[in-house]
C-alpha cells in the first residue's frame, strides 16, 4: 500500500493542480465572453457616432473611401474605426484573462499589440483630416488659377494637394513608428529639392519681375526722385550757375515772303504776306 500510495502522489498533485486551474479557465473564459459582448457593443456605438457626425461625408470627400474601395475593402473608414475599437477591447480582455492564468509572457505581447492600436486610430485620423485639407487647397488653388486666367491652374492645384498629402503620409507614418529617422531625413531631402527647384526656376523665369519688384520697394539712392533738383554739370562750383544759351537782341523784320522789297507800280499777289485790298481805290488801275 505504501507503494502505492507513493505512485500515485504525483497523479493526486496533478489532479490538485488542475483543480486549482479550471476555475482560472472558467474565469478566463467568462472574461473573453464578457470582453466579445462589450466590444460588438462598442463597434456598433463608434460607427454611429461617427456616422452622427458626418465623418463617413468627411472621408468620402477626402477620397479615403474610394481608395479603400478601389483596395477591395467593402466597409468605409467609419466602419474601420470600429473594428479597431473592437479589437481593442478584444485584446484588453484577452490581456486580462491571461494575466489571470499566470501567463505574463502573452500578457507582455498581447499588450504590445494592444498600445499599438492607438497608434493607428490617431495615423487614421490625421489620414482623414489632411486629406481632406490636401482636397480643400487643391480645389482653392486651380480655382484661383482659373479666375486669374492661368492655363496651368489644374495642374497647380495638383502639386498642392499632393505636396500636403505626402507631408499628411509621412506624419502618420512617423506616428505608426514606420521609418523613423529615414522618413525624416527622406522628407527633408525631397523638401530641400523642392524648395531648390523652385528657387532655381523663380531665379531663371522671374529675374525680371523681381528687379521690377525690388526696384518698387526699395529704390537705389542714385535714382531721381519725382520732385528733386536735377543735376549740376560738372566742373561747376556750387556758387557758379549756368547761363543761358545767348539769343539775339534783335529779329530783323522780314520783308515779304521772300525777304526782298516790291518795286513801285507793282501789285502785291495772292500771297498770304500782304492783305487783300481789292475794295481799296488806291489799288485800282487808273487810265
Amino acid at each position: 500500500m505504501d507503494q502505492l500510495s507513493i505512485h500515485l502522489e504525483p497523479l493526486r498533485a496533478f489532479m490538485f493542480q488542475v483543480g486549482a486551474f479550471i476555475p482560472r479557465v472558467l474565469v478566463a473564459a467568462l472574461i473573453v465572453v464578457a470582453g466579445w459582448l462589450i466590444a460588438k457593443a462598442v463597434r456598433f456605438a463608434t460607427i454611429r457616432a461617427l456616422r452622427a457626425i458626418n465623418f463617413h461625408v468627411l472621408t468620402s470627400r477626402a477620397g479615403i473611401d474610394s481608395f479603400l474601395r478601389q483596395g477591395g475593402m467593402v466597409a468605409d473608414t467609419s466602419a474601420l474605426f470600429g473594428v479597431l475599437a473592437y479589437w481593442l477591447i478584444i485584446l484588453a480582455s484577452l490581456i486580462v484573462a491571461f494575466n489571470t492564468l499566470d501567463l505574463s509572457y502573452v500578457t507582455d505581447l498581447l499588450s504590445r499589440v494592444m498600445w499599438f492600436v492607438p497608434n493607428v486610430f490617431v495615423a487614421l485620423l490625421i489620414l482623414a483630416f489632411g486629406a481632406y485639407f490636401a482636397r480643400f487647397v487643391g480645389d482653392a488653388v486651380t480655382t484661383y488659377g482659373r479666375n486669374a486666367g492661368m492655363q496651368d491652374g489644374l495642374l497647380l492645384g495638383k502639386v498642392a494637394q499632393g505636396a500636403i498629402l505626402l507631408f499628411v503620409v509621412l506624419i502618420a507614418l512617423d506616428q505608426l513608428g514606420v521609418g523613423g529617422a529615414i522618413v525624416r531625413q527622406s522628407f527633408l531631402i525631397v523638401l530641400g529639392g523642392v524648395v531648390f527647384a523652385l528657387a532655381l526656376a523663380f531665379g531663371l523665369a522671374g529675374k525680371d519681375w523681381a528687379a521690377e519688384r525690388i526696384e518698387h520697394w526699395w529704390p537705389t539712392s542714385g535714382a531721381v526722385r519725382r520732385g528733386s533738383a536735377p543735376a549740376r554739370p560738372p566742373g561747376l562750383t556750387p556758387g557758379q550757375g549756368v547761363e543761358p544759351a545767348s539769343m539775339p537782341s534783335e529779329v530783323p523784320p522780314s520783308a515779304g515772303a521772300t525777304g526782298m522789297a516790291r518795286p513801285p507800280g507793282v501789285r502785291p499777289g495772292p500771297s498770304s504776306a500782304w492783305p487783300h485790298r481789292s475794295n481799296d481805290p488806291q489799288d485800282r488801275v487808273h487810265p
